[in-house]
């Protein structure tokens, strides 16, 4: 078994010591350490001269011509194709990583077996194919000190974990597919879909009731309630420094759009699940309002105290594009150049997370 493993860290946690008692003014975590992570499989090409072997191909028919992309498994925008003024761009983005399997059975089928990434505890296993994208499907919720963070390992064959279990990192939790819904059929494109992620919000399934009339049967662990990282550049980042948190990660992202919230009598989930979003808030701070910067997928990059008098949520800012801003905000924003808005989706998406529903 083939694995990359970084150096372990557990915090340690004293009520009485001066580093929990500033806490208590300030958002940042007292202690927060490296992250320990390996790899899901033993396709640990994205180390070697060819990282193309590490993803699986996409198929692809663009302007009459079919090809079979290896960067289709890549994270980010990297798929479906337009031709727009000035070139052709991609207007998907893929919230994870496609990872291409190392052993087949005659027929085709992948053999790889998958293994949780880190140490945690297993919290949705969804074992019926036909009810998610991801096919059968499990989530696994890490603590390395920034917050909760959340594995999803989707198209499995097999699912070898139950919710409840603690898994250690490299523990086996099922078998390489390619099951989900259609265009996840095909063996030969047999593939783990790997997330790492960001939960939005708590209250998930009271907001998903209100603007959904199809059935929510994964409650919190829908795919809608996580926003998936650049799993890929963590595991790169990690062997450069093995100190770096996810906070760094997602602090090397740029910034696309910003949006003014108005502040609830809650406060944000966000900055309680992860408080090194909050810049220069403390415990103690009430603003009328919080402005959110976002990327262009839509991670939340920081959070800050606005003084601006909304009662809805409010664009503020956006990075000036040639192209319109619907086809690289997954149609969040409307707009192009320097004037955009906040589209039905757009709306929809900063209710859920400022837990304004």
């Amino acid at each position: 078994m083939s694995m990359i493993a970084f150096p372990h860290f557990r915090p340690v946690r004293s009520a009485l010591c001066l580093a929990s008692w500033l806490a208590l003014f300030s958002w940042a975590p007292v202690q927060a350490g490296p992250v320990r992570i390996v790899l899901p499989t033993d396709n640990d090409a994205i180390f070697s001269p060819d990282p193309s072997r590490f993803y699986m191909y996409t198929d692809r028919f663009f302007e009459g011509v079919r090809s079979k992309p290896w960067t289709g498994g890549q994270y980010g925008y990297v798929r479906n194709q337009k031709r727009v003024s000035g070139g052709v761009i991609f207007t998907r983005f893929h919230e994870g990583v496609d990872i291409a399997p190392l052993r087949r059975d005659p027929s085709g089928r992948a053999l790889d077996e998958i293994r949780s990434i880190g140490e945690g505890k297993v919290v949705h296993v969804s074992l019926e194919a036909g009810k998610s994208s991801y096919g059968r499907y499990v989530v696994i919720e890490h603590d390395w000190g920034d917050g909760p963070l959340f594995s999803l390992y989707g198209h499995l064959e097999k699912v070898a974990v139950t919710p409840g279990n603690r898994v250690a990192a490299g523990s086996p939790i099922g078998q390489m597919g390619c099951t989900g819904w259609a265009g996840h059929r095909n063996v030969e494109r047999s593939h783990l879909h790997l997330e790492l992620n960001l939960m939005l919000h708590d209250r998930f399934p009271q907001w998903h009731d209100r603007h959904y009339t199809s059935p929510n049967h994964h409650g919190q662990f829908n795919g809608l309630n996580m926003v998936g990282m650049d799993i890929v550049a963590l595991y790169l980042g990690l062997r450069e420094n093995p100190k770096m948190r996810i906070a760094d990660l997602v602090a090397a992202l740029p910034a696309y759009f910003k949006v003014v919230v108005p502040r609830v009598d809650s406060d944000l989930q966000l900055l309680r699940w992860y408080p090194w979003l909050g810049k220069g808030l403390t415990r103690l701070s009430r603003p009328a309002a919080y402005e959110i910067t976002f990327s262009r997928s839509g991670i939340p990059l920081a959070i800050e105290a606005s003084s601006s008098q909304v009662t809805s949520p409010q664009l503020t800012w956006v990075k000036s594009s040639p192209h319109l801003h619907a086809l690289a905000t997954q149609g969040r924003l409307t707009g192009m150049g320097s004037k955009a808005g906040l589209s039905d989706a757009g709306k929809a998406y900063i209710t859920l997370l400022s837990g304004r529903f």
